[in-house]
């Protein structure tokens, strides 16, 4: 149910594979700072339901090696190709949820869409989520550096800072999870601080615009319109302008951990679209 790969650099990604081996795959990539581990709900949910599931930890995340180098948007796609390729995984679905969606448009942008059937972006950071002239609806610099030293100073306090707009826990009659927010500081701990730092610029800096401009599969762009940490406007509402056959599905009043706090009504929209 578990393995690792080694990467072409020489770096060994853990995954998870679910399911029979004999359905139609879908590879899960996931946010930041977090793990595989994310979507455990989802992958046995979908395995349940005769898929094979896979989902890895992102190089520098969870299991998989803390490398120095490379902690950037085009090795992450290029880890993906790996586990795809050794796999030799076919008809794939791609879901990516937050840096995740980065991961897999960056892995058609490089790889295209050869063993690709779909492509779902969930509370993705595409197309730019850094501000710049060209790209006024997106986040100020000071946004990151911020986020930068709250990892740096106190990793630990700030991860479980984070769940609270992560996961919509400030917004009125928000019930707290206190099991979600200790699996997210878990999942969080367990990767290294440099590939963290590192992933922090890939997320943030990584323009997507070209690569989504190469997206030729059936696409689901879903997001919330009060997500906190990757705003709608600058990512889902711009991506379905470049994406030529996308689907939108805005969750109004939802989070960005939708995949946990909405998991039932998720699943359900994913099913729905990968059954087309």
């Amino acid at each position: 149910m578990s393995n690792f790969v080694t990467t072409t650099d020489g770096t060994r990604i853990f995954y998870k594979d679910w399911g029979p081996r004999d359905g139609q795959p879908i590879v899960f990539s996931h946010g930041w700072p977090l793990s595989a581990d994310a979507w455990d709900a989802q992958m046995l949910f979908f395995a349940n339901q005769g898929f094979r599931t896979i989902a890895h930890d992102r190089r520098s995340h969870g299991r998989s090696d803390q490398v120095w180098d490379n902690n950037n948007m085009d090795q992450y796609a290029d880890d993906l190709a790996d586990l795809i390729e050794a796999l030799d995984l076919k008809d794939v679905v791609l879901v990516g949820h937050s840096t995740g969606g980065g991961e897999v448009t960056r892995y058609v942008g490089r790889h295209g869409t050869g063993r690709v059937a779909r492509l779902a972006l969930i509370g993705a950071v595409p197309p730019l989520m850094l501000k710049t002239e060209a790209n006024p609806g997106g986040l100020p610099i000071e946004v990151f550096d911020g986020i930068r030293k709250g990892t740096f100073d106190n990793r630990s306090q700030f991860f479980k800072d984070l769940t609270i707009p992560f996961y919509g826990y400030n917004r009125d009659g928000a019930v707290i999870s206190e099991g979600i927010r200790e699996e997210f500081w878990r999942q969080g701990m367990m990767g290294g601080l440099k590939g963290q730092l590192d992933s922090i610029r890939a997320f943030s800096e990584s323009d997507f615009h070209a690569d989504l401009a190469k997206v030729d599969v059936p696409t689901l762009v879903l997001h919330s319109d009060d997500d906190q940490i990757v705003p709608i406007g600058a990512a889902a509402l711009s991506t379905i302008k470049i994406v030529t056959d996308a689907t939108l599905i805005v969750y109004e009043g939802a989070d960005h951990g939708l995949t946990q706090t909405h998991q039932d009504r998720f699943n359900a929209d994913l099913l729905d679209f990968i059954n087309g």
